[in-house]
């Protein structure tokens, strides 16, 4: 069953925060997700302050912000790297902001996608 974009952002990578903030220092950015359809919404990762945060909304001052379809979004969550790689490549991932940014984005999505233990 494909990730729910919803329960990743507000389940899946609050919990990996709390779990490992030490990973967010390594990203070290903020950043905000507009996610279109049915499973969509706005998020902001802050994974600046302490203790990093990810919540519903455009909170605060965005460094980098990524604007992708649920699909292509649920896509990146669960294929990986190869499967980000493609949408970017395809055009499907809209970046703006700091767009060197983008380079973090898949530790975003590690620690979000890491099962729960």
């Amino acid at each position: 069953m494909p990730t729910s974009v919803k329960d990743f952002f507000e389940r899946r990578v609050p919990d990996a925060l709390s779990r490992h903030p030490e990973k967010a220092k390594e990203v070290a950015a903020i950043f905000l997700f507009t996610v279109t359809g049915a499973d969509g919404g706005t998020w902001t990762a802050d994974l600046i302050s302490s203790p990093p945060i990810c919540q519903s909304g455009c909170i605060g001052q965005p460094q980098c912000t990524i604007e992708i379809t649920d699909e292509d979004f649920r896509s990146m969550i669960d294929g990986g790297t190869q499967a980000a790689m493609q949408i970017f490549l395809g055009g499907r991932l809209k970046i703006g902001g700091d767009s060197m940014l983008i380079s973090r984005l898949l530790r975003l999505l590690q620690l979000g996608s890491a099962p729960v233990i």
